[in-house]
């Protein structure tokens, strides 16, 4: 859908400060003169407001940089919604996508994904500047993923107080009954009555119950896609207790679960033929006199014992029950979602979160849609030699190293004994936070890789998409 460009919108210039011809020739004189004054030289993301006669604006130069710079990314009109004021604005030069429509694409999504503000707990919010929709752009699509993503940022960057495993269940039946799913939830003691003991264990200290939110959407007869996603609405370390320091943004660690749900908000919405099952661990990992401790030996659902080694490594805990039950129907293809490691972040830093499969073909699938939506991941390996180190003297695995060594990958690796039958598993350690602002990414909660995966189902098992 594309609706006509009003008259009162601003047109928006993109300028590529190599291109040998910055300013658009539509401009009047005026214009230009004041461009030249401005000392304008189209930086990545430099703003030229240019004022027309009756002090409204004439038009927007918006820096791309050069051509072929390293840093370069169709992302980059993401920063424009925070250097405008309100008003309505279109993209005035829309022919140099002709030879790239996902070009164009992604500068429209990226517009969206910027004027993103969390502003719940704010008395006055800001109001957004509005694009027009550009002739071509799939409008509906466009605001799927920008939804998707943005349910995601909201559910993470809501304080636990107010978004502990109650609150995630209660979103989460939001979303099932929006698009006619199926919800199951398995609370508190009953978790042991259904063989989810590692959940009970991690869960059990807090004053709110720990729980496992599934539940199924589509055609049975379709294929079967199966999300998994981290739900540790606030993570003290347990016993383990993290420094004040360290958790200070552990409201985040549900960040798995919220990726997971924005993905699988796309997926309904797109109405993908897909049997789409979703499996959410729910739970605070407190302290208290019930707490579990290291050193205890826990029944998993799978049936394998599992050493605890460190109570602030919950995650992986949580993780291993709901991806045995995951595993029992032999989904064609499995995906879990946890804000996992620290580990990750100092391999790779906040922004480039890694993945982990043993399935080559779908390491290549991710990969490449990564590129081409502009939504880093990087393939990790599953080193096997480094499986030794999860070894234990009492139980049948331990679930962390003895070494530090390598955390990102022996957690993969512990994830990995709890998946055998799936036809294809992969496991993304994310972080789900912006430290800081970017293009299209305002600081804080942050979805990661879940457009890239959206696109990926879509078009492996959407026949009619093109």
């Amino acid at each position: 859908m594309t609706m006509p460009i009003k008259p009162d919108s601003c047109p928006v210039y993109f300028i590529n400060s190599d291109s040998g011809a910055l300013l658009p020739k539509a401009l009047s004189a005026p214009a230009t003169q004041w461009i030249e004054a401005t000392g304008f030289a189209a930086k990545e993301g430099e703003v030229c407001l240019v004022p027309g006669p009756s002090g409204t604006c004439e038009a927007v130069l918006f820096g791309l940089g050069k051509q072929e710079s390293k840093t370069a990314s169709p992302l980059l009109p993401g920063l424009l919604p925070v250097k405008l004021p309100a008003g309505r604005y279109h993209f005035a030069d829309t022919d140099r996508f002709v030879e790239d429509p996902q070009a164009l694409f992604l500068a429209t999504l990226a517009w969206h994904l910027g004027c993103y503000r969390f502003d719940r707990y704010k008395e006055n919010a800001k109001e957004m500047p509005q694009l027009d929709w550009p002739e071509g752009v799939d409008s509906d699509e466009v605001l799927r993923q920008a939804k998707g993503c943005n349910l995601a940022r909201d559910l993470i960057n809501v304080p636990s107080n107010d978004m502990g495993p109650d609150e995630l269940e209660a979103v989460t039946r939001g979303l099932v009954d929006t698009h006619g799913a199926k919800l199951e939830v398995t609370t508190g003691d009953a978790l042991l009555e259904k063989n989810f003991p590692m959940i009970h264990a991690v869960g059990r200290a807090s004053p709110r119950a720990p729980r496992l939110l599934d539940f199924i959407w589509g055609k049975e007869s379709d294929p079967k896609v199966t999300l998994v996603g981290k739900g540790v609405c606030f993570d003290t370390g347990g016993l383990n207790i993290k420094p004040g320091n360290s958790m200070a943004l552990m409201k985040k660690d549900m960040g798995g679960a919220a990726n997971v749900l924005g993905l699988a908000s796309m997926i309904m919405s797109a109405k993908l033929p897909v049997r789409l099952r979703v499996l959410i661990p729910a739970v605070e990992n407190s302290i208290a006199g019930d707490a579990f401790r290291p050193g205890d030996v826990l029944q998993s659902h799978k049936g394998l014992t599992v050493e605890i080694g460190n109570t602030d490594a919950e995650g992986r805990l949580i993780l291993a029950d709901a991806l045995s039950l995951a595993d029992d129907e032999e989904p064609e293809m499995l995906i879990d979602m946890a804000t996992l490691t620290g580990a990750a972040r100092v391999a790779l830093g906040p922004d480039l979160p890694p993945f982990y499969s043993d399935d080559s073909e779908l390491v290549h699938a991710i990969a490449s849609e990564s590129h081409r939506q502009w939504d880093p991941l990087w393939n990790m390996p599953l080193w096997n030699a480094y499986d030794a180190k999860l070894s234990s003297d009492i139980a049948d695995v331990n679930h962390i190293s003895s070494d530090g060594f390598a955390g990102s990958i022996t957690a993969a690796l512990f994830l990995r004994r709890f998946v055998a039958k799936t036809k294809s598993w992969v496991h993304f350690d994310i972080f789900g936070w912006a430290p800081a602002a970017q293009a299209a990414r305002p600081k804080g909660g942050e979805a990661q890789g879940i457009r890239a995966l959206y696109n990926l189902i879509r078009n492996r098992y959407d026949v009619s998409w093109s």
